[in-house]
């Protein structure tokens, strides 16, 4: 029997990789991005998911986690014995070919459908913040199945339209991916420090799906610049299990990503 947490003994940054993870399902084809979702492939493949692969932006493609934690994904661990040690435009064209199930990505911004900034935020005061630039988020954003997105919990965070489309979600709303040429796909779950959201297939928007213990629908309504809608029942995000949370901290056991 699967025994769930149900005290606060573990972080948000846990909870978040864990929901992660739960997002990745056995045989797919994962783009990993930078931070959490290291630590959410590790976990998945030990977890419930022991055939995914992992492709990483530099060029690594692994069937197995890496035997360390992860700063980077161009650490060593993660080239020693790597499946493939190829390039950027290799694993680029897997997402060209519909290969790839399911991508994770970070942003400045996120909006209501899902579209992402990493390229320039506007201020109140009219002034502007400049990003990195989107690497290869815009390509993953475009041509990976489905895509799922991790973020901080803030209204600045959480426009109702992002200051600048870096990469696509689902643009304005229902029908823009065809109109514009991308394939199907897009956005498919928005993980926050206090809840979980996924797209709806026919809105296209963010639908709140749970919010993390001890999280109130108006604290979420407060720092979200869309109106939500209150899931019935209201529900907490699942909490991690015993054995999901033994394993974050066998690979991650000084809280560097997690603490």
């Amino acid at each position: 029997m699967t025994r769930h947490h149900t005290t606060r003994d573990y972080t948000a940054a846990e909870l978040m990789v864990v929901a992660a993870s739960r997002e990745i399902c056995d045989n797919e084809i994962v783009f990993v991005g930078m931070r959490l979702p290291l630590l959410a492939f590790m976990l998945a493949k030990s977890a419930h998911a022991p055939n995914a692969v992992a492709l990483y932006e530099n060029g690594l493609i692994r069937e197995t986690p890496a035997p360390e934690l992860l700063f980077t994904m161009g650490d060593p661990p993660n080239v020693l014995n790597a499946t493939m040690a190829a390039d950027m435009m290799t694993v680029m064209s897997l997402l060209q070919n519909r290969r790839v199930d399911i991508g994770f990505l970070g942003a400045g911004e996120v909006d209501k459908f899902g579209n992402l900034n990493s390229t320039l935020v506007k201020k109140s005061d009219g002034s502007h913040i400049r990003l990195p630039g989107s690497g290869g988020a815009a390509d993953i954003a475009s041509l990976a199945k489905r895509t799922v997105a991790l973020m901080e919990h803030s209204k600045k965070r959480l426009p109702a339209r992002v200051s600048y489309m870096t990469s696509p979600g689902h643009g304005t709303g229902p029908g823009w991916r065809k109109s514009v040429g991308l394939p199907p796909g897009g956005a498919s779950c928005l993980i926050t420090t206090k809840a979980l959201m996924r797209f709806d297939e026919t809105t296209k928007e963010a639908q709140l799906v749970s919010a993390h213990p001890g999280v109130t629908f108006d604290e979420l309504q407060r720092e979200t610049g869309w109106e939500l809608t209150a899931p019935e029942p209201f529900v907490e995000t699942a909490a991690p299990t015993e054995e999901e949370l033994k394993l974050i901290r066998m690979i991650d056991p000084e809280g560097f990503w997690t603490s």
